[in-house]
């Protein structure tokens, strides 16, 4: 995929101006609904889990589909990706898997919903159309959705893009409506008028709650009522106009924490950051019930383009069930997985063999630190368990055994009273955080690469089977020299094992 980050410049002074697009990928939320694979430290969106590209993650497969959409009417500019501080790293490793796609990260230090996310995108749009006089249009689209139909898609947003185009007066927002399969209760609905117009467009009628059963299958009947998908298409100045006219406090509130932004970069991709302190302040709002529901009795209007294309948002569970790959008697399986007499289940293996006898309809989870295992048709209830692993505190909740850190990973592989043992792999040019631990000391054995130690005041270097001991109380450092991964054994020990029990002094990741 080559997709250039085209220069607004040259849009002065073409003489048939295509429209200038620039995608907006909402990169936020930590799918409760799929724990245990989907935790807030590794939510969903960073998950391989089915569509269109099985060995994309849907926060990469969201970022291609969008930039497929280019063509002589639509120029693609850089990607903006709005997430949170604690995933930069990972949004920014699965980026660079992506060949010819520029962006740039816009950081929220806090999370405040989806209105807000948008804000910032417009604000930075703006900024840049100043320097080179442009409008651009936003393309905005969840990093957590999946779609089976890519040429459809790709034509309902280039269609889209063509409705927001044709209106100089800048007062119109065009949304995606999913044509219905089902009666589906989780989803909110979009009511359209019936008269179809130019570029595939409806008025919208009205938007509506998710409804109950009986509702749903009249909406079903009806045929005029599609499924809410979170996708928009406007340009920047608009979303900030029709959000000052319905939420001046939201847009006023993200105007400001803008106004003291910090950038700086991770090879070709910038970190945009607001100022934390006021952003923290900007009200928690959607897009919906900040302006789109809204817009029906205002200045602004909202039209709708069909989408029919196999799309999902992977709200929980049975929703992976129905977008995967089915077998014979229809399971969907992942990983090392064993069968017999099993029908119409989803079985998924991370790290070990799993097997089902004589099991209907269920859900079944493995990961190396937790398992899963529910009735297909209460997989929503899946959240329930992660309020309780909240209420009583369980690392379950947020982590895997297995987390991904900006300079590789650690693998918690066995624990006890009074120790823990880790497999840490360090990625080659990077380092760990200069730090110190007031509760435990910590025994590192190379097992393979080279590692720089800073241990106190002495800087070592070990190879392959040598070891060192970090007392507690002691300031210390981990880093790769080499051009191949570190990987070492760490054991710690005391009285406290918490990763809350660290200081950082100095750290290549701003954390410190």
């Amino acid at each position: 995929m080559e997709t250039k980050k085209v220069s607004i410049a040259y849009f002065m002074s073409a003489s048939a101006t295509p429209s200038l697009v620039l995608p907006v990928i909402l990169c936020g939320g930590s799918g409760t609904r799929l724990w245990p694979l989907s935790r807030s430290g590794f939510p969903k969106q960073f998950l391989v889990l089915s569509g269109d590209n099985s060995n994309q993650s849907l926060f990469q497969q969201a970022i291609a589909r969008v930039n497929a959409i280019g063509n002589e009417h639509i120029e693609l500019s850089e990607t903006l990706i709005v997430t949170n501080e604690e995933h930069r790293f990972l949004a920014l490793d699965q980026l660079r898997e992506l060949n010819g796609i520029q962006a740039t990260l816009l950081l929220e230090p806090v999370g405040r919903n989806t209105a807000p996310a948008l804000s910032l995108a417009a604000l930075h749009a703006l900024d840049q159309g100043q320097i080179e006089g442009s409008d651009p249009i936003l393309v905005i689209t969840p990093a957590d959705q999946t779609v089976q139909n890519q040429a459809a898609f790709v034509k309902a947003l280039q269609d889209c893009v063509a409705v927001v185009t044709e209106d100089q007066s800048k007062k119109t927002i065009a949304v995606l409506g999913v044509t219905p399969s089902a009666p589906e209760t989780g989803y909110g609905y979009i009511q359209r008028n019936s008269t179809k117009g130019k570029n595939n467009k409806f008025a919208v009628a009205q938007y509506v709650e998710k409804p109950d059963v009986k509702t749903a299958q009249a909406y079903l009947a009806d045929g005029n009522y599609l499924w809410n998908s979170g996708m928009f298409v406007m340009r920047a100045s608009t979303w900030l106009a029709a959000l000052a006219q319905h939420r001046s406090d939201i847009e006023s509130a993200t105007r400001a924490a803008w106004g003291i932004k910090t950038i700086d970069q991770s090879g070709e991709v910038n970190f945009v950051r607001p100022d934390k302190k006021l952003f923290t302040a900007v009200p928690s709002e959607s897009i919906d019930y900040a302006v789109i529901e809204k817009c029906a009795a205002s200045t602004f209007s909202i039209k709708m383009v069909e989408l029919d294309a196999g799309w999902s948002d992977l709200g929980a569970w049975d929703a992976v069930w129905q977008v995967g790959r089915h077998d014979a008697e229809g399971n969907v399986i992942s990983g090392d997985v064993l069968m017999t007499n099993t029908k119409n289940s989803l079985v998924h293996a991370s790290s070990r063999l799993v097997t089902a006898v004589g099991v209907e309809n269920l859900i079944i989870v493995e990961t190396s630190d937790a398992i899963l295992v529910a009735d297909r048709s209460k997989s929503q209830d899946v959240k329930s368990i992660v309020t309780q692993l909240g209420e009583q505190q369980r690392e379950e909740k947020n982590l895997h055994r297995k987390v991904v850190r900006p300079w590789g990973w650690y693998d918690s592989v066995d624990e006890g009273e009074r120790f823990k043992v880790k497999r840490i792999q360090v990625n080659p040019g990077a380092s760990l955080s200069l730090q110190m631990h007031h509760h435990r000391a910590e025994h590192w054995i190379v097992v393979r690469g080279i590692a720089e130690i800073t241990n106190g005041d002495q800087v070592i270097f070990l190879d392959e089977n040598q070891s060192t001991y970090i007392p507690s109380g002691q300031t210390h450092r981990l880093a790769n020299p080499g051009k191949t991964p570190l990987e070492i054994i760490e054991v710690q020990s005391g009285s406290y094992l918490g990763e809350d029990d660290i200081v950082r002094f100095e750290d290549a990741y701003g954390r410190s």
